[in-house]
């Protein structure tokens, strides 16, 4: 019959035990030793004897080392990207700059802005805006980068006064921002069928390996709930389907992108963008690509801003990974002008 008690292990045959004790040996961390002796039931001493044993190490480079070293590889910057629609430019870039501020917002995509032309400016306060606009009394499109941002833009292309593209490298990380202002539901259907047209071929425009951020005025209601969706949007919408919001899930599913705003559950006053006469309803959006939803941390409607009377500025946080790069080391150079000296010159010559 054998038990063990805090390591001690006891055997009894033929009314003689048979002692066994693990001890660790002080000598060698990793080594332990096991004693063993033979007595009787009255105590009699027998002889110890050690035999070595050692435990399995541990291999290095596990999966957490592994974690933690590929994670001193990767720089994270921290982006928090909205979008408005503004209702006309005209006197508000002083107070959407302090917004932008006060929010802790890097770059705003602005929709009906009513500004004519393909121009930049700066609005106050360290931030500039890139608009464009075809009739100062409707549509046009902006985006206003903070200062810091300004020299990573590589590119803006402006579709047209309801679509435009910037991008941007920020960190070694290509970024395509897209802002865009689709017609209202009493527009005609070609104006409609065109905007969507557009914004097609902007992002057939962008390749994959990049990142797309689209900030927009989409004029319609996605609905809550995501049944048969699941893929594209979550469940956390205003309302019921329309229309344009079947046009903007369809949208996702050719692109492959997904709905920020409706995948984090807030309350319904962090959720409703549009407020006029008593209605309340959802139709500005932020999108992104699906394979990237990893990196949104959080989106919802901010509320209490009063740059804007209908509108709501949607904010959505998320986390860029730049793979810090290898230092190159640089190939020494052959400093000619020594040879002038003339103990280099007969050095040279009898290395040559």
């Amino acid at each position: 019959m054998g038990r063990v008690m805090s390591g001690v292990k006891f055997c009894q045959i033929n009314m003689r035990t048979t002692i066994q004790i693990s001890i660790l040996d002080r000598s060698s961390p990793r080594l332990t030793r096991t004693a063993t002796s033979t007595v009787s039931q009255q105590g009699a001493g027998g002889n110890w004897a050690t035999v070595g044993r050692r435990r399995r190490r541990r291999r290095r480079g596990g999966r957490r080392v592994q974690m933690q070293q590929e994670r001193r590889k990767v720089k994270r910057v921290e982006l928090r990207v909205g979008t408005l629609n503004v209702n006309s430019m005209t006197g508000k870039g002083r107070q959407l700059a302090d917004m932008m501020e006060r929010r802790k917002v890097d770059i705003l995509c602005v929709q009906e802005t009513k500004w004519k032309g393909s121009k930049t400016r700066w609005i106050g306060g360290g931030f500039k805006l890139f608009y464009h606009g075809v009739d100062g009394r409707r549509n046009g499109v902006g985006v206003i980068l903070k200062e810091q941002y300004v020299n990573s833009v590589l590119e803006v292309k402006r579709v047209s006064d309801r679509v435009m593209i910037m991008k941007l490298e920020i960190g070694g990380v290509m970024m395509n921002v897209v802002s865009a202002y689709a017609p209202q539901v009493g527009c005609a259907m070609d104006e409609k069928e065109d905007f969507w047209s557009e914004l097609d071929e902007v992002m057939n425009s962008v390749p994959k390996g990049q990142k797309v951020v689209i900030g927009a005025d989409f004029n319609g209601h996605v609905g809550e709930g995501n049944r048969g969706d699941e893929e594209v949007m979550g469940r956390y919408g205003v309302k019921e389907r329309n229309e344009e919001g079947q046009r903007i899930v369809d949208f996702a599913k050719r692109m492959d992108m997904a709905v920020v705003n409706t995948y984090f559950k807030k309350l319904e006053e962090h959720r409703v963008t549009y407020k006029s006469g008593g209605r309340c309803t959802q139709v500005d959006y932020i999108l992104c690509r699906r394979v990237n939803l990893k990196e949104i941390e959080d989106c919802k409607v901010v509320a209490g801003e009063s740059v804007v009377k209908q509108h709501m500025m949607v904010v959505c946080r998320m986390t860029l990974e730049i793979k810090k790069r290898k230092r190159v080391r640089a190939e020494p150079r052959i400093k000619w002008l020594k040879l002038k000296k003339e103990d280099c010159k007969v050095e040279f010559r009898e290395k040559v």
